[in-house]
């Protein structure tokens, strides 16, 4: 078989030589201890990026979530999210098993937004009836699309207006950023840090788009991140010679973060290639990700299908709607490879 073309997720990347050159050679400490030279410089790193005052780094970023939630609300709080966010609908309820902190989940708009009314009207008066509204919780990108920069700006305001927190799950923020750069003209770097400055805390994985293969860093103030390191102990999050980790994570923010664009490329051309296809409707992307619906006649096609990539060393995953998610080991080679046999699929 030729070479496997994994499209299931940014999340399946391999270290490259030079990552894994950086993990060897990683000076190490004991992070418990605080003194993990390669955990401190990258806490540093991603703190100085993004323009806050600390950060703390985590294995996964299900648990650099939780610990901002955590960090945030109390017990009895409540926090604002989208029904389709990651922090509330694929965590497993962490903030109210853990936490007793109570998810007020809002129907997402068509472009991914929730609407400013809808966060309004959910706040909760001070009343002993109801949950205390601590937090809001935005995600950017969501399932591939960029959140608008002028509405991240709105409902931010909106939030602070009426005391609440302000929390962004920053998955994939730098692939929001390449994007977004790129319809600005301006620089990466400097747009996700004037994302992130419309909150108060910050979540970002190394371990998708950026290539590293695990962990997370949580931003925020001082405070807010002494609180969130002891949720981290608590989850069983605090590791010991860290740095191995670490170090490639930090070689993931210095050469994989303009690469990202090449990834938003290959998307659009997985998409444009099953352009016109019937029984096959395609969502343009806005980043790396390319949701394909199967529809018609082809609807209950979608596991037939998936062998028939599966048999040709291709990978994805889905139902009715397919995922398909371009990263640093996909070419354009394997994307083409993935619009024939499924272009040959349909016609066959």
């Amino acid at each position: 078989m030729s070479t496997l073309v994994d499209l299931r997720s940014d999340t399946v990347t391999q270290p490259t030589p030079g990552m894994r050159a950086a993990m060897a050679e990683a000076p190490l400490g004991d992070d418990v201890f605080g003194d993990d030279p390669s955990v401190n410089a990258l806490q540093e790193k991603i703190a100085s990026l993004l323009g806050f005052e600390a950060a703390l780094f985590v294995p996964t970023g299900t648990q650099s979530n939780l610990c901002a939630i955590l960090a945030h609300c109390q017990r009895g709080d409540e926090y604002i999210v989208g029904q389709m966010q990651h922090c509330y609908r694929w965590e497993g309820g962490g903030a109210a098993v853990f936490g007793s902190v109570q998810p007020q989940p809002l129907e997402h708009q068509g472009d991914g937004t929730l609407a400013l009314a809808d966060i309004e009207a959910a706040i909760k008066p001070d009343d002993p009836h109801f949950a205390r509204s601590r937090l809001l919780a935005l995600e950017n990108t969501l399932g591939g699309k960029l959140l608008p920069f002028g509405y991240i700006e709105q409902a931010t305001a909106l939030a602070a207006s009426k005391g609440l927190g302000r929390h962004l799950d920053g998955a994939r923020l730098f692939n929001a950023a390449v994007a977004q750069a790129a319809e600005s003209g301006g620089d990466a770097r400097a747009e996700a840090r004037r994302i992130a400055q419309c909150f108060d805390t910050v979540s970002v994985c190394f371990s998708k788009g950026l290539g590293a293969p695990v962990g997370s860093a949580l931003c925020g103030s001082r405070e807010l991140i002494a609180r969130a390191r002891r949720v981290r102990k608590m989850a069983g999050g605090a590791m010991r010679q860290a740095g191995v980790l670490a170090a490639a994570a930090s070689y993931a923010l210095d050469h994989n973060v303009v690469r990202l664009a090449d990834d938003h490329a290959l998307a659009q051309r997985l998409a444009q290639g099953l352009g016109g296809l019937t029984g096959l409707q395609v969502e343009p992307p806005q980043t790396n990700i390319v949701f394909v619906d199967l529809v018609g006649p082809a609807r209950d096609e979608s596991k037939v299908l998936l062998e028939h990539l599966a048999n040709q060393g291709i990978l994805a995953t889905g139902l009715y709607r397919l995922r398909f998610a371009t990263h640093l080991d996909v070419d354009a080679a394997g994307v083409d490879r993935a619009i024939s046999a499924i272009r040959q699929f349909f016609k066959g």
